[in-house]
């Protein structure tokens, strides 16, 4: 493998970077594009310690402007979709000496950037894929000779020199930012490429965001530094299979809701495909779909463990023939990893503990935020905040995140194990797991989902009531048109009670009926076993279970009953759907009826 680029990230001798309606730049073209634009940056005053920002649209001088800048300065890629408000805080957070734009301009990036003082730089694309150079705001080029900032003469190419800043997700506070150098960019991008053995005769489809560091590590530095073929689309397109047929990739590189759409066009496989592998990483991929994506394309799909602090990947399941665990993001391919306990004590194999990473390419700190490293860090393990659990042959098992779990009356439940039985149903497309508000138990399980085809929310429930403990099954299953997701795509989970308009799903806001004897043989043969299981006698036929203590507990005792009884094989979501004796009786008629 050949360094053709300015030290630091290493540039295969047979990389090359094509865009769709472009030329092709070899890896001669990658390496001059980094020194010119080195020389516009220090033209603008810009050192080597600066941070730039760059609010880009998606496409492959995007990705030369982010490679190229870590040589020349500090990096900081934005999201283009930001408001001026957005990225006039995230500027200010930076303390940005200058962002970059498009030449077609970008009105929110101005306006930040005359709020915040920044310089404005305007990128002009030229030549071949990913070719620009940089000009002021009236199009006039740079000048010559512009002095660099007095005592900043550090050689860019310092392995332990900031490279690129990012901001973390911010989804519980203000996002912090994350300093990565040179060098763990380097290694991450090498462990990327040894996991997939990737090499010069393969291309790669680049799908993911260039403001995240899953694109830019997997998508576009690891391909690089093997030599292959990166291939950017000019703009986003929903077509990925398509794109996957007219590029000719060999592997992409995507999370996990972009492969469900992925899975969803190509339902009965894409003929003319040169796949090898799909990679998924950033978030949890279903059993169930990475299982019906490798059996409709017919190739492995490696689901891969990575975040910003670690400069993108910490384990991957290794290619076939080695061992690909079901449900494992893999083995560790850098940094330490280890499973502890809440005082930081290493946890035995198989048990569930908090994840936690060392060494390689993890960051000791954030930047700028010593009250953040003080909750991050411990005896100098970063904790991801992931829940998981490592068998006795390394691999990892995540189960979710810890600040995600739903605490239904002290009882942990993750997220992921609904959302993993949830799509199993051939129904089901998308599933999210979430918590909603109880004033009885704390929190209720709840769940949206996009369909693949028609069915019904009680169908939904009944299906997880035959694979998950009765606690676990979802109290309320919205079905929806789509479900939020994040600039990167990861589905949001956070807020979507409130955006779905769900509150307490124990309180019955309906306005009180009036009490009602008992009537007929049925409801009162289910007065005597709830007396049985609550302890107490029942009178008021529309009185609500939940009201008069029964748990869930109580209700699995009432199903025990009624099928010993009455043999009749009622559910969970029956019993909870059916909250009184009155209600109870309709079903426990229908369900004799129908025996």
């Amino acid at each position: 493998m050949a360094d053709n680029a300015a030290p630091g990230i290493a540039i295969g001798a047979h990389a090359s970077l094509v865009s769709p309606d472009r030329a092709p730049t070899d890896a001669e073209g990658i390496a001059e594009q980094v020194r010119v634009a080195l020389e516009d940056l220090r033209r603008a005053g810009i050192g080597p310690r600066a941070r730039v920002a760059l609010v880009l649209p998606d496409g492959p001088e995007t990705a030369l402007a982010v490679l190229a800048v870590m040589h020349a300065a500090v990096a900081a890629p934005l999201n283009p979709a930001s408001t001026a408000a957005e990225l006039a805080a995230l500027l200010t957070d930076l303390r940005a000496e200058a962002v970059i734009i498009a030449a077609g301009g970008h009105p929110a990036a101005e306006t930040a950037a005359a709020e915040t003082a920044t310089e404005v730089l305007v990128l002009h694309p030229f030549g071949t894929a990913g070719r620009f150079v940089l000009r002021r705001p009236d199009g006039t080029a740079l000048p010559d000779g512009t002095p660099l900032p007095v005592g900043d003469t550090e050689t860019p190419a310092d392995p332990d020199r900031p490279a690129l800043v990012l901001h973390t997700s911010g989804t519980t506070a203000r996002p912090k930012l994350v300093g990565l150098t040179l060098g763990a960019l380097g290694g991450s991008a090498a462990a990327v490429a040894a996991s997939l053995q990737l090499g010069p005769d393969d291309v790669g489809l680049m799908v993911m965001p260039l403001f995240h560091v899953h694109g830019l590590v997997a998508g576009v530095l690891a391909p690089l530094r093997a030599g292959g073929t990166v291939v950017i689309p000019a703009e986003r397109s929903g077509d990925l299979a398509g794109l996957l047929e007219r590029s000719g990739a060999t592997w992409m590189t995507a999370v996990p809701t972009l492969l469900q759409g992925l899975l969803a066009q190509a339902a009965h496989g894409v003929p003319n495909h040169r796949l090898r592998l799909l990679r998924s990483c950033s978030s949890a991929l279903p059993p169930a779909v990475a299982a019906t994506l490798e059996a409709t394309l017919g190739v492995p799909v490696i689901e891969a463990y990575g975040m910003t602090e670690g400069a993108h990947q910490i384990a991957s399941n290794p290619l076939p023939p080695a061992a690909r665990k079901t449900g494992s993001v893999g083995r560790a391919t850098g940094p330490q990893l280890a499973v502890v306990d809440e005082e930081g004590h290493a946890v035995p194999h198989g048990a569930v503990g908090e994840v936690v990473v060392r060494g390689g390419s993890v960051i000791t700190a954030y930047l700028e935020r010593p009250e953040a490293d003080a909750e991050a860090f411990r005896h100098g393990w970063f904790r991801t905040g992931d829940l998981g659990r490592l068998d006795e042959d390394g691999y990892l098992f995540l189960v979710g995140r810890s600040k995600e779990l739903i605490n239904r009356a002290g009882e942990k439940i993750a997220p992921r194990e609904i959302e993993d039985v949830l799509t199993e149903h051939p129904a089901v497309g998308t599933a999210v797991a979430f918590g909603v508000t109880d004033e009885r138990l704390g929190e209720q399980v709840a769940a949206a989902v996009v369909l693949r085809s028609d069915t019904s929310e009680l169908d939904l429930r009944r299906f997880a009531s035959t694979r998950l403990a009765s606690h676990k099954v979802p109290r309320r299953i919205v079905i929806c048109p789509d479900i939020p997701k994040g600039p990167t795509g990861k589905l949001q989970r956070r807020g979507l009670a409130e955006t779905l308009g769900l509150a307490d799903l124990d309180r019955d806001d309906a306005p009180a009926e009036e009490p009602r004897d008992l009537d007929g043989p049925v409801e009162a043969f289910l007065a005597e076993l709830w007396a049985e299981v609550l302890g107490h006698p029942v009178h008021d036929a529309r009185a609500r279970f939940p009201d008069l203590g029964g748990d869930s507990l109580a209700a699995m005792r009432l199903l025990v009953r009624l099928r010993e009884d009455l043999e009749i094989d009622l559910s969970m979501v029956d019993l909870f759907d059916a909250k009184t004796i009155e209600a109870q009786a309709d079903v426990v008629a229908a369900a004799l009826q129908g025996r």
